[in-house]
Protein backbone atom coordinates (compact mmCIF):
# COMPACT_ATOMS: atom_id res chain seq x y z
CA UNK A 1 0.00 0.00 0.00
CA UNK A 2 1.04 3.35 -0.83
CA UNK A 3 1.18 6.75 2.00
CA UNK A 4 2.18 10.18 1.34
CA UNK A 5 5.96 10.99 2.35
CA UNK A 6 6.00 13.12 5.31
CA UNK A 7 8.12 16.30 4.23
CA UNK A 8 10.74 15.87 6.73
CA UNK A 9 13.68 14.43 6.04
CA UNK A 10 12.45 13.77 2.57
CA UNK A 11 15.55 15.29 0.48
CA UNK A 12 17.39 12.39 1.82
CA UNK A 13 15.46 9.19 3.06
CA UNK A 14 16.34 5.62 4.01
CA UNK A 15 17.30 3.19 0.70
CA UNK A 16 15.01 0.93 2.31
CA UNK A 17 12.33 3.43 2.91
CA UNK A 18 8.81 0.97 2.56
CA UNK A 19 6.82 1.87 -0.51
CA UNK A 20 5.44 5.62 -0.89
CA UNK A 21 4.27 8.17 -2.78
CA UNK A 22 5.89 11.87 -2.30
CA UNK A 23 4.05 14.90 -2.60
CA UNK A 24 4.66 17.21 -4.98
CA UNK A 25 3.59 20.08 -3.02
CA UNK A 26 5.30 18.98 0.27
CA UNK A 27 8.84 18.76 -1.77
CA UNK A 28 8.23 22.06 -3.84
CA UNK A 29 7.68 23.84 -0.24
CA UNK A 30 10.64 22.22 1.40
CA UNK A 31 12.71 23.47 -1.81
CA UNK A 32 11.62 26.82 -1.73
CA UNK A 33 12.50 27.37 2.00
CA UNK A 34 15.86 25.28 1.71
CA UNK A 35 17.44 26.15 -1.15
CA UNK A 36 18.05 30.20 -2.47
CA UNK A 37 18.40 29.18 -5.84
CA UNK A 38 14.48 29.19 -6.33
CA UNK A 39 12.89 32.76 -7.52
CA UNK A 40 11.02 35.61 -5.55
CA UNK A 41 7.42 35.57 -5.12
CA UNK A 42 6.81 37.96 -8.25
CA UNK A 43 8.73 36.28 -10.79
CA UNK A 44 7.02 35.04 -13.29
CA UNK A 45 7.37 31.00 -14.19
CA UNK A 46 9.45 30.55 -17.52
CA UNK A 47 7.01 28.92 -19.86
CA UNK A 48 7.99 30.26 -23.32
CA UNK A 49 11.37 27.76 -22.69
CA UNK A 50 8.78 24.60 -22.24
CA UNK A 51 9.22 22.53 -25.94
CA UNK A 52 7.03 20.42 -27.79
CA UNK A 53 4.35 18.90 -28.99
CA UNK A 54 1.43 16.09 -30.05
CA UNK A 55 -0.79 16.00 -33.08
CA UNK A 56 -3.18 12.84 -32.28
CA UNK A 57 -4.71 12.13 -35.72
CA UNK A 58 -7.63 9.54 -36.24
CA UNK A 59 -6.55 6.78 -38.55
CA UNK A 60 -9.47 6.10 -42.01
CA UNK A 61 -10.78 3.44 -43.39
CA UNK A 62 -8.02 2.15 -46.58
CA UNK A 63 -10.75 -0.40 -47.96
CA UNK A 64 -14.67 -1.01 -48.18
CA UNK A 65 -13.98 -4.14 -46.24
CA UNK A 66 -15.24 -4.87 -42.56
CA UNK A 67 -14.60 -7.71 -40.34
CA UNK A 68 -16.56 -7.60 -37.54
CA UNK A 69 -17.47 -3.96 -37.68
CA UNK A 70 -14.03 -2.32 -37.97
CA UNK A 71 -12.25 -1.84 -41.07
CA UNK A 72 -8.93 -4.03 -41.61
CA UNK A 73 -6.76 -1.60 -43.10
CA UNK A 74 -6.46 1.73 -41.84
CA UNK A 75 -4.12 4.90 -42.47
CA UNK A 76 -3.52 8.25 -43.45
CA UNK A 77 -1.55 10.53 -45.77
CA UNK A 78 -0.73 14.33 -44.69
CA UNK A 79 1.75 16.62 -46.27
CA UNK A 80 2.65 19.71 -45.05
CA UNK A 81 1.57 19.71 -41.36
CA UNK A 82 3.51 20.80 -38.36
CA UNK A 83 6.54 19.38 -37.89
CA UNK A 84 7.30 16.71 -35.87
CA UNK A 85 9.84 13.72 -35.15
CA UNK A 86 9.13 10.68 -33.18
CA UNK A 87 5.33 8.61 -34.24
CA UNK A 88 3.46 6.06 -33.30
CA UNK A 89 0.04 4.24 -33.27
CA UNK A 90 -2.38 4.52 -30.25
CA UNK A 91 -5.68 2.98 -29.59
CA UNK A 92 -8.34 2.87 -26.73
CA UNK A 93 -7.67 -0.09 -24.95
CA UNK A 94 -4.06 -0.96 -23.31
CA UNK A 95 -5.08 -4.63 -23.01
CA UNK A 96 -5.92 -4.72 -26.46
CA UNK A 97 -3.22 -6.33 -28.85
CA UNK A 98 -2.59 -4.95 -32.37
CA UNK A 99 -2.36 -8.13 -34.61
CA UNK A 100 -1.11 -6.86 -37.51
CA UNK A 101 1.34 -4.29 -39.39
CA UNK A 102 2.25 -1.24 -38.94
CA UNK A 103 4.58 0.79 -41.79
CA UNK A 104 5.08 4.38 -42.04
CA UNK A 105 7.06 6.71 -44.31
CA UNK A 106 7.77 10.46 -43.46
CA UNK A 107 8.98 13.49 -45.49
CA UNK A 108 12.20 15.34 -44.43
CA UNK A 109 11.55 18.96 -43.48
CA UNK A 110 14.94 19.36 -44.51
CA UNK A 111 15.23 18.37 -48.08
CA UNK A 112 11.20 17.45 -48.86
CA UNK A 113 12.20 13.30 -49.58
CA UNK A 114 10.10 11.22 -48.65
CA UNK A 115 11.42 7.99 -47.09
CA UNK A 116 11.08 4.19 -47.53
CA UNK A 117 8.50 2.47 -45.68
CA UNK A 118 9.41 1.59 -41.83
CA UNK A 119 8.02 -1.00 -39.86
CA UNK A 120 6.83 -0.02 -36.07
CA UNK A 121 7.13 -2.34 -33.77
CA UNK A 122 3.36 -3.25 -32.69
CA UNK A 123 3.92 -5.61 -29.86
CA UNK A 124 4.63 -3.30 -26.72
CA UNK A 125 1.91 -4.11 -24.43
CA UNK A 126 4.71 -5.59 -22.27
CA UNK A 127 5.80 -2.49 -21.35
CA UNK A 128 3.91 -0.08 -18.29
CA UNK A 129 2.48 -0.34 -15.11
CA UNK A 130 1.35 -3.53 -13.43
CA UNK A 131 -1.84 -5.06 -13.71
CA UNK A 132 -4.57 -3.33 -11.00
CA UNK A 133 -2.20 -0.51 -9.81
CA UNK A 134 -3.40 2.97 -10.38
CA UNK A 135 -1.20 4.07 -13.00
CA UNK A 136 -2.52 1.41 -14.66
CA UNK A 137 -6.23 1.14 -14.83
CA UNK A 138 -6.75 5.12 -15.05
CA UNK A 139 -8.79 6.21 -17.59
CA UNK A 140 -6.26 7.87 -19.76
CA UNK A 141 -4.64 4.51 -20.62
CA UNK A 142 -4.65 3.51 -24.02
CA UNK A 143 -2.66 1.38 -26.19
CA UNK A 144 -0.11 1.54 -28.82
CA UNK A 145 3.01 0.52 -30.72
CA UNK A 146 6.42 1.21 -29.82
CA UNK A 147 7.39 5.01 -30.68
CA UNK A 148 9.71 5.31 -34.11
CA UNK A 149 12.75 8.34 -34.42
CA UNK A 150 11.91 9.45 -37.80
CA UNK A 151 14.37 12.99 -37.85
CA UNK A 152 12.31 16.14 -38.41
CA UNK A 153 9.59 15.72 -40.96
CA UNK A 154 6.78 17.59 -42.18
CA UNK A 155 4.87 14.48 -44.19
CA UNK A 156 3.25 11.33 -43.30
CA UNK A 157 1.81 8.29 -44.60
CA UNK A 158 1.00 5.43 -42.36
CA UNK A 159 -0.35 2.16 -42.91
CA UNK A 160 -1.93 -0.76 -40.55
CA UNK A 161 -2.79 -3.91 -41.87
CA UNK A 162 -4.59 -6.75 -39.52
CA UNK A 163 -3.33 -10.05 -39.71
CA UNK A 164 -5.33 -13.14 -38.38
CA UNK A 165 -3.86 -14.57 -35.38
CA UNK A 166 -1.92 -17.62 -35.68
CA UNK A 167 -4.16 -20.97 -35.27
CA UNK A 168 -2.67 -23.29 -32.27
CA UNK A 169 -1.15 -26.35 -33.18
CA UNK A 170 -3.65 -29.27 -33.34
CA UNK A 171 -7.10 -27.15 -33.42
CA UNK A 172 -9.40 -27.80 -35.45
CA UNK A 173 -11.07 -24.10 -35.16
CA UNK A 174 -9.98 -21.61 -38.20
CA UNK A 175 -7.86 -18.24 -37.77
CA UNK A 176 -9.48 -16.36 -35.34
CA UNK A 177 -10.73 -12.92 -37.97
CA UNK A 178 -8.21 -10.29 -37.93
CA UNK A 179 -9.37 -7.49 -36.42
CA UNK A 180 -8.05 -4.35 -35.27
CA UNK A 181 -8.40 -1.99 -32.17
CA UNK A 182 -10.99 0.62 -32.09
CA UNK A 183 -9.54 3.92 -32.05
CA UNK A 184 -6.68 4.02 -34.11
CA UNK A 185 -4.66 6.99 -34.11
CA UNK A 186 -1.64 8.64 -35.57
CA UNK A 187 0.52 10.23 -33.07
CA UNK A 188 3.15 12.70 -34.33
CA UNK A 189 5.37 14.09 -31.57
CA UNK A 190 7.17 17.17 -31.88
CA UNK A 191 9.74 17.07 -29.18
CA UNK A 192 10.97 20.59 -28.96
CA UNK A 193 14.29 22.08 -30.43
CA UNK A 194 17.29 20.07 -30.35
CA UNK A 195 19.84 19.65 -27.99
CA UNK A 196 23.11 22.06 -27.48
CA UNK A 197 25.93 20.73 -29.87
CA UNK A 198 27.92 18.04 -28.66
CA UNK A 199 29.94 18.46 -26.41
CA UNK A 200 28.89 21.63 -25.07
CA UNK A 201 27.71 22.88 -21.54
CA UNK A 202 24.21 21.82 -21.03
CA UNK A 203 23.27 25.00 -19.45
CA UNK A 204 19.72 26.07 -21.54
CA UNK A 205 17.34 23.67 -19.90
CA UNK A 206 14.23 24.21 -21.83
CA UNK A 207 11.83 23.59 -18.66
CA UNK A 208 10.92 26.25 -16.10
CA UNK A 209 13.10 25.33 -13.62
CA UNK A 210 10.88 27.52 -10.98
CA UNK A 211 7.29 25.73 -11.55
CA UNK A 212 6.13 23.73 -8.71
CA UNK A 213 6.37 20.66 -10.56
CA UNK A 214 10.22 21.37 -11.93
CA UNK A 215 11.51 22.38 -8.48
CA UNK A 216 10.06 19.11 -6.90
CA UNK A 217 11.89 17.22 -9.38
CA UNK A 218 15.10 18.93 -8.81
CA UNK A 219 14.64 18.75 -5.11
CA UNK A 220 14.53 15.05 -5.43
CA UNK A 221 18.68 14.51 -6.13
CA UNK A 222 19.27 16.97 -3.79
CA UNK A 223 20.87 13.76 -1.58
CA UNK A 224 23.58 13.74 -4.77
CA UNK A 225 24.13 16.79 -6.21
CA UNK A 226 23.32 20.50 -6.22
CA UNK A 227 19.75 21.88 -6.19
CA UNK A 228 19.04 22.56 -10.18
CA UNK A 229 22.05 20.58 -11.18
CA UNK A 230 21.65 19.63 -15.29
CA UNK A 231 23.66 16.54 -14.60
CA UNK A 232 25.44 14.25 -11.82
CA UNK A 233 28.72 14.20 -11.80
CA UNK A 234 30.87 10.53 -11.23
CA UNK A 235 32.49 9.92 -8.42
CA UNK A 236 35.51 7.95 -7.47
CA UNK A 237 34.70 4.60 -5.58
CA UNK A 238 35.82 5.51 -2.16
CA UNK A 239 33.76 9.04 -2.19
CA UNK A 240 30.67 6.32 -3.38
CA UNK A 241 31.61 4.60 -0.49
CA UNK A 242 31.43 7.49 1.37
CA UNK A 243 27.96 8.68 0.13
CA UNK A 244 26.67 5.08 0.33
CA UNK A 245 27.38 5.72 4.38
CA UNK A 246 25.53 8.89 4.32
CA UNK A 247 22.66 7.80 2.62
CA UNK A 248 22.53 4.40 3.96
CA UNK A 249 23.44 4.16 7.75
CA UNK A 250 23.57 0.26 7.67
CA UNK A 251 25.81 0.31 4.99
CA UNK A 252 28.64 -2.41 5.07
CA UNK A 253 31.81 -0.97 6.58
CA UNK A 254 33.38 -2.55 3.21
CA UNK A 255 30.51 -2.49 0.76
CA UNK A 256 30.33 -3.52 -2.72
CA UNK A 257 29.55 -0.88 -5.07
CA UNK A 258 30.59 0.72 -7.94
CA UNK A 259 32.02 4.21 -8.57
CA UNK A 260 28.53 6.93 -8.95
CA UNK A 261 28.57 7.49 -12.94
CA UNK A 262 27.79 10.87 -14.81
CA UNK A 263 24.12 11.14 -15.19
CA UNK A 264 22.14 13.65 -16.74
CA UNK A 265 19.36 14.65 -15.05
CA UNK A 266 15.61 15.46 -16.21
CA UNK A 267 16.62 19.47 -16.57
CA UNK A 268 19.54 18.52 -18.28
CA UNK A 269 17.87 16.65 -21.31
CA UNK A 270 15.05 19.12 -21.34
CA UNK A 271 11.96 17.42 -19.59
CA UNK A 272 9.12 19.40 -19.76
CA UNK A 273 8.07 18.81 -15.52
CA UNK A 274 4.39 19.92 -16.03
CA UNK A 275 3.77 16.84 -18.20
CA UNK A 276 3.79 13.93 -15.78
CA UNK A 277 1.55 13.00 -12.84
CA UNK A 278 1.98 14.78 -9.44
CA UNK A 279 4.29 13.47 -6.90
CA UNK A 280 6.44 10.62 -6.94
CA UNK A 281 6.05 6.15 -6.14
CA UNK A 282 8.26 4.62 -4.38
CA UNK A 283 9.34 0.80 -4.12
CA UNK A 284 10.65 -0.99 -1.05
CA UNK A 285 14.26 -1.40 -3.09
CA UNK A 286 15.49 -2.33 -5.83
CA UNK A 287 16.40 -5.99 -5.96
CA UNK A 288 17.27 -6.28 -9.86
CA UNK A 289 17.75 -4.31 -13.47
CA UNK A 290 15.90 -5.12 -16.39
CA UNK A 291 17.56 -3.73 -19.30
CA UNK A 292 15.26 -3.08 -22.18
CA UNK A 293 15.59 -1.34 -26.10
CA UNK A 294 13.41 1.31 -26.97
CA UNK A 295 12.27 -0.12 -30.11
CA UNK A 296 12.76 3.32 -31.46
CA UNK A 297 15.16 3.02 -34.39
CA UNK A 298 18.63 3.39 -34.28
CA UNK A 299 18.53 7.17 -37.16
CA UNK A 300 19.60 9.23 -34.34
CA UNK A 301 22.57 11.28 -33.25
CA UNK A 302 24.21 11.25 -29.92
CA UNK A 303 23.57 14.71 -29.89
CA UNK A 304 19.94 13.70 -30.82
CA UNK A 305 19.54 11.51 -27.53
CA UNK A 306 17.92 14.52 -25.17
CA UNK A 307 15.30 15.11 -28.10
CA UNK A 308 14.38 11.33 -28.68
CA UNK A 309 13.97 11.08 -24.88
CA UNK A 310 11.83 14.21 -24.70
CA UNK A 311 9.57 12.57 -27.46
CA UNK A 312 9.37 9.21 -25.97
CA UNK A 313 8.60 11.03 -22.98
CA UNK A 314 6.07 13.07 -24.42
CA UNK A 315 4.72 9.45 -26.17
CA UNK A 316 4.71 7.70 -23.00
CA UNK A 317 2.31 10.73 -21.04
CA UNK A 318 0.54 12.13 -23.71
CA UNK A 319 -0.26 9.49 -25.94
CA UNK A 320 -0.10 6.33 -23.63
CA UNK A 321 -1.45 7.84 -20.53
CA UNK A 322 1.23 7.27 -18.12
CA UNK A 323 2.33 9.39 -15.14
CA UNK A 324 5.85 9.91 -16.21
CA UNK A 325 8.16 8.10 -18.36
CA UNK A 326 8.19 4.26 -17.90
CA UNK A 327 12.16 3.70 -17.48
CA UNK A 328 14.03 4.67 -14.60
CA UNK A 329 17.32 5.45 -17.01
CA UNK A 330 18.17 5.74 -20.36
CA UNK A 331 21.50 5.38 -22.24
CA UNK A 332 22.45 6.74 -25.81
CA UNK A 333 25.19 4.38 -28.57
CA UNK A 334 27.54 6.90 -27.05
CA UNK A 335 27.18 5.38 -23.13
CA UNK A 336 26.03 8.99 -21.56
CA UNK A 337 23.39 7.83 -18.87
CA UNK A 338 20.03 9.93 -18.61
CA UNK A 339 17.72 10.03 -15.19
CA UNK A 340 14.07 8.82 -16.80
CA UNK A 341 11.04 8.55 -14.58
CA UNK A 342 11.21 11.18 -11.74
CA UNK A 343 11.98 10.67 -8.19
CA UNK A 344 15.56 10.95 -7.84
CA UNK A 345 18.57 8.68 -9.00
CA UNK A 346 19.66 6.96 -5.59
CA UNK A 347 15.99 6.01 -4.70
CA UNK A 348 13.81 2.89 -5.26
CA UNK A 349 11.60 4.62 -8.03
CA UNK A 350 8.96 2.55 -8.71
CA UNK A 351 8.61 2.45 -12.71
CA UNK A 352 6.39 1.26 -15.90
CA UNK A 353 8.87 -0.43 -17.57
CA UNK A 354 8.32 -4.26 -17.52
CA UNK A 355 4.93 -5.71 -16.88
CA UNK A 356 4.19 -7.57 -13.72
CA UNK A 357 7.76 -6.81 -11.73
CA UNK A 358 8.02 -3.35 -11.83
CA UNK A 359 8.23 -3.55 -7.91
CA UNK A 360 11.54 -4.10 -5.91
CA UNK A 361 13.27 -3.49 -9.74
CA UNK A 362 14.30 -0.98 -12.14
CA UNK A 363 14.13 -0.49 -15.96
CA UNK A 364 17.08 1.07 -17.91
CA UNK A 365 16.40 0.98 -21.51
CA UNK A 366 18.55 1.59 -24.29
CA UNK A 367 17.97 3.94 -27.01
CA UNK A 368 17.54 1.91 -30.06
CA UNK A 369 16.46 -1.14 -31.91
CA UNK A 370 18.78 -4.07 -31.08
CA UNK A 371 17.28 -7.04 -32.58
CA UNK A 372 19.91 -7.52 -35.48
CA UNK A 373 22.03 -3.96 -34.80
CA UNK A 374 25.00 -4.94 -32.25
CA UNK A 375 24.59 -2.63 -29.20
CA UNK A 376 27.77 -0.09 -29.30
CA UNK A 377 30.14 -1.33 -26.66
CA UNK A 378 30.10 2.44 -25.38
CA UNK A 379 26.28 1.45 -24.09
CA UNK A 380 27.12 -1.76 -22.68
CA UNK A 381 30.09 -0.22 -20.38
CA UNK A 382 27.29 2.17 -19.20
CA UNK A 383 25.03 -0.25 -18.34
CA UNK A 384 27.20 -2.18 -16.26
CA UNK A 385 28.91 1.22 -14.22
CA UNK A 386 25.24 2.21 -13.91
CA UNK A 387 23.89 -1.47 -12.51
CA UNK A 388 27.10 -1.50 -10.46
CA UNK A 389 26.36 1.61 -8.62
CA UNK A 390 22.27 1.44 -8.34
CA UNK A 391 22.30 -2.29 -7.59
CA UNK A 392 25.46 -1.58 -5.05
CA UNK A 393 23.28 1.12 -3.57
CA UNK A 394 20.54 -1.73 -1.86
CA UNK A 395 23.42 -4.73 -1.50
CA UNK A 396 22.69 -6.69 -4.78
CA UNK A 397 24.84 -8.55 -6.80
CA UNK A 398 24.69 -8.43 -10.66
CA UNK A 399 25.90 -12.00 -11.14
CA UNK A 400 23.49 -13.28 -8.24
CA UNK A 401 19.61 -14.36 -8.36
CA UNK A 402 16.82 -12.95 -6.72
CA UNK A 403 12.92 -13.06 -6.23
CA UNK A 404 10.36 -11.38 -7.22
CA UNK A 405 6.61 -12.25 -7.08
CA UNK A 406 4.68 -11.54 -10.59
CA UNK A 407 2.34 -8.55 -10.68
CA UNK A 408 0.53 -10.71 -13.70
CA UNK A 409 1.76 -11.19 -16.80
CA UNK A 410 2.02 -13.56 -19.72
CA UNK A 411 4.92 -15.34 -18.46
CA UNK A 412 3.84 -15.82 -14.45
CA UNK A 413 0.45 -15.74 -13.17
CA UNK A 414 0.04 -12.75 -10.28
CA UNK A 415 1.50 -13.75 -7.38
CA UNK A 416 3.78 -16.38 -8.65
CA UNK A 417 7.38 -15.91 -6.65
CA UNK A 418 10.18 -15.95 -9.77
CA UNK A 419 13.90 -16.46 -9.50
CA UNK A 420 15.02 -14.10 -11.72
CA UNK A 421 19.12 -12.94 -12.96
CA UNK A 422 19.26 -9.76 -10.60
CA UNK A 423 20.24 -8.07 -13.99
CA UNK A 424 17.70 -9.37 -16.28
CA UNK A 425 16.19 -8.36 -19.96
CA UNK A 426 12.68 -7.74 -20.33
CA UNK A 427 12.09 -10.92 -21.80
CA UNK A 428 12.79 -12.67 -18.75
CA UNK A 429 9.57 -11.63 -17.00
CA UNK A 430 7.78 -11.13 -19.97
CA UNK A 431 7.13 -13.27 -23.45
CA UNK A 432 8.57 -10.18 -25.49
CA UNK A 433 11.83 -9.94 -28.05
CA UNK A 434 13.13 -7.06 -26.10
CA UNK A 435 15.37 -5.88 -25.32
CA UNK A 436 16.12 -7.40 -28.96
CA UNK A 437 18.71 -10.36 -29.35
CA UNK A 438 21.96 -8.78 -30.09
CA UNK A 439 21.34 -7.21 -26.71
CA UNK A 440 20.37 -9.54 -24.81
CA UNK A 441 23.35 -11.45 -25.87
CA UNK A 442 25.55 -8.93 -24.00
CA UNK A 443 23.95 -9.13 -20.84
CA UNK A 444 26.56 -11.68 -19.74
CA UNK A 445 29.44 -9.53 -19.71
CA UNK A 446 26.93 -6.44 -18.48
CA UNK A 447 26.76 -8.80 -15.52
CA UNK A 448 30.59 -9.83 -15.00
CA UNK A 449 31.76 -6.05 -15.40
CA UNK A 450 29.54 -4.56 -13.03
CA UNK A 451 30.36 -7.00 -10.55
CA UNK A 452 34.26 -6.07 -11.39
CA UNK A 453 33.45 -2.48 -10.70
CA UNK A 454 31.66 -3.32 -7.18
CA UNK A 455 34.92 -5.01 -6.35
CA UNK A 456 33.60 -8.43 -6.34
Amino acid sequence: MFKIMAMRGFLTPSLGASSLVASSLGVACVAALALPLAPPAHAAPDVSAVPGSTRSLPLVPLTRDRVLGSAPQQGLFRADIDRFSLVGVAWDDPDAELRGRVQVRTRSAATGTWSGWQDVETHNTDHGADPGTAERTSRGVRGATAPLWVNDSDGVDVRVRAEPAATPRGSRAGARPAVLPSGLRLELVDPGDEAPPEGAPVDAPRTGLHSEAAIAASATNTDVTGFGATEIPELSREATEQELARLHEEAQAKPYIGARPKIVTRRGWGADESLRGGGFVYTKRVKAAFVHHTASGNKYSCSQAPSVIRGIYRYHVTSMGWRDLGYNFLVDKCGTLYEGRAGGVAKAVLGAHTLGFNTDSMGVAVIGSYGSTKPAGAAVTALARLTAWKLGLYGADPRGRTSLTSGGGNLYPKGTSVRLNVVSGHRDGYATDCPGTSLYAKLGTVRSSAARYQGR
